[in-house]
C-alpha cells in the first residue's frame, strides 16, 4: 500500500476470495474445477477443430457455433489462472492492473457471447421463418462481417472501464467477492464517487445484454408464430427441435448473469455464499455445457466428432 494522504490509502493489490468457510478444503475443491476446465477447453477446441477441418460444416449455423466456442474458450483461459491459483496454491493476491486487464477480457467476452447468441437466434429465425431466402441472406461473408461487428461492439463498450477504474482511490477493504475480477465488484471498494461508473455500467448492460435478450425473445415469438401455423404436427416438432440447443445455451448464459447482476446491485442482504456460487456458475457452466449440448443435439456434428475419434 502507498499513502495517498493522512487518512486514505491506495491498495496495490486486491485479495480474491475462494469459498468462505471451506479454506481447508480448497485443495480438494480444486479437483472439480480442474475437471471443469479440462472438459471446457477440450470440448470447445474439438468443436472448433471439427468445424474448421470439415468443409460440409462451413454453414452459418456452425460458423456461429464456432464463434460461441471461441468466446467460451477465451472465458475459460482468462479465469483459470486466478481460480486455480486460489484453490491449488492459496494464492489470493492479484495486482490492481492485472485485475483491470482480467475484468476487461471477462466482460468483453461476455458481451461478445451475448451477441453470438443473438446471431444464432437470427439464424434460427431465417431458417424457420424464411427458409427459401436463408442461403441468400446469411452468406458466409455476411456472417463473418456480423461476427466482427459484434466482437468490436463488445470490446468498444468495455474498453473505457479499466481507465475509469484506474482513476479511483481504493481505501476500503481490498477483498473481492469472487475468485476473479468484475467491474461491479471492484467499484464497491472505491472511496471515490463512482456514480458515473455505475451509470455507465448499467447503460452498457442495457445496450448490449438488454437489447440482445429483447431481440432473442422477439425472434422466438416470430418462430413460435410460424411453427404454430404449420399444419403438420411432426413438422412443427421438427422445426422446434432445431432450436433446443440454442435455447439451452441462452438459458445457461443469461439466467446466472442476470441473477448475479441483480444481487450485486440490489442484494446487499443476500447470502454471500449464494453470490459466490452464482459467480462460478456464471462463468464456468456455459463453457462446460455448450459443447456437450450441441454435440448431443446436432446429428451432423456428433457424427463428425465420432468419426474423428474413431480415426
Amino acid at each position: 500500500m502507498t499513502v495517498v494522504n493522512d487518512t486514505k490509502f491506495q491498495f496495490a493489490v486486491f485479495l480474491l476470495t475462494g469459498i468462505p468457510g471451506l479454506e481447508d478444503m480448497h485443495f480438494w475443491a480444486a479437483v472439480p474445477f480442474c475437471i471443469i476446465y479440462f472438459i471446457s477447453i477440450v470440448g470447445n477446441a474439438v468443436i472448433l477443430l471439427i468445424i474448421k477441418t470439415d468443409s460440409s460444416l462451413h454453414e452459418p449455423m456452425y460458423i456461429f457455433l464456432s464463434m460461441l466456442a471461441i468466446t467460451d474458450l477465451g472465458i475459460s483461459i482468462v479465469t483459470m489462472p486466478t481460480i486455480l491459483g486460489i484453490f491449488l496454491f492459496n494464492f489470493r493476491e492479484i495486482n490492481i492492473h492485472a485485475c483491470f486487464v482480467q475484468l476487461f477480457f471477462i466482460h468483453s467476452l461476455q458481451f461478445i457471447e451475448s451477441s453470438v447468441l443473438l446471431l444464432m437466434a437470427f439464424d434460427r429465425f431465417f431458417a424457420i421463418c424464411n427458409p427459401l431466402r436463408y442461403s441468400s441472406i446469411l452468406t458466409l461473408p455476411r456472417v463473418a462481417k456480423m461476427g466482427l461487428v459484434f466482437a468490436l461492439r463488445g470490446v468498444a463498450v468495455v474498453l473505457p472501464v479499466p481507465f475509469l477504474l484506474n482513476r479511483f482511490r481504493y481505501c476500503r477493504a481490498n477483498v473481492l467477492s469472487h475468485s476473479y475480477c468484475l467491474h461491479q465488484d471492484i467499484i464497491k471498494l472505491a472511496c471515490s464517487d463512482v456514480t458515473f461508473n455505475s451509470i455507465y455500467g448499467l447503460f452498457v448492460t442495457l445496450l448490449t445484454v438488454g437489447l440482445d435478450v429483447s431481440l432473442i425473445f422477439l425472434s422466438y415469438m416470430m418462430i413460435l408464430k410460424t411453427v404454430l401455423s404449420i399444419a403438420s404436427h411432426a413438422e412443427s416438432l421438427r422445426a422446434l427441435n432445431t432450436c433446443v440447443s440454442h435455447l439451452c445455451a441462452v438459458l445457461l448464459f443469461y439466467t446466472p448473469e442476470i441473477g448475479l447482476s441483480v444481487i450485486h446491485r440490489f442484494g446487499n442482504s443476500s447470502s454471500h455464499l449464494l453470490q459466490i456460487l452464482l459467480g462460478y456458475i456464471y462463468l464456468l457452466v456455459p463453457p462446460l455445457l455448450n459443447p456437450i449440448v450441441y454435440s448431443v443435439k446436432s446429428k451432423h456434428l456428433r457424427a463428425r466428432i465420432i468419426r474423428a475419434f474413431l480415426k
